[in-house]
């Protein structure tokens, strides 16, 4: 089992810049895959960035790419999102999650923090 805290949300003003946390804990996270989604209120969860945990291969969603990266500290068992320039598009609740296989669908992921809520105002 893994286990997943993320921390780092808040309140920032459009153009901002903000780095979330994901602490990982409960069992080795070789082979597996961690990323980030994010859901806005009456909107689907939808996908962020992800990394291959062992080679550290990044992806993301076309919509945050160029703005956000998305790293790791193996031996720390921590995962980050540097989000920049952000807008009222991203206010989102973010989520933490690992699963063990490289996708962008939330449904292939099965195990989740409690989400951290980021809010860009204009």
């Amino acid at each position: 089992q893994v286990q997943l805290v993320e921390s780092g949300g808040g309140l920032v003003q459009e153009g901002a810049s903000l780095t979330l946390s994901c602490a990982a804990s409960g069992r080795a996270l070789d082979w597996y895959y961690l990323g980030w989604f994010r859901q806005a209120p009456g909107k689907e969860r939808e996908f962020v960035a992800a990394i291959d945990w062992t080679r550290g291969i990044p992806y993301y969603a076309d919509s945050v790419k160029g703005r956000f990266t998305i790293s790791r500290v193996n031996a720390e068992s921590t995962l980050y999102l540097q989000m920049n320039n952000l807008g009222s598009g991203d206010t989102a609740t973010y989520y933490c999650a690992a699963g063990q296989r490289r996708s962008i669908s939330y449904t292939d992921y099965n195990h989740w923090g409690q989400g951290t809520q980021v809010t860009v105002s204009s």
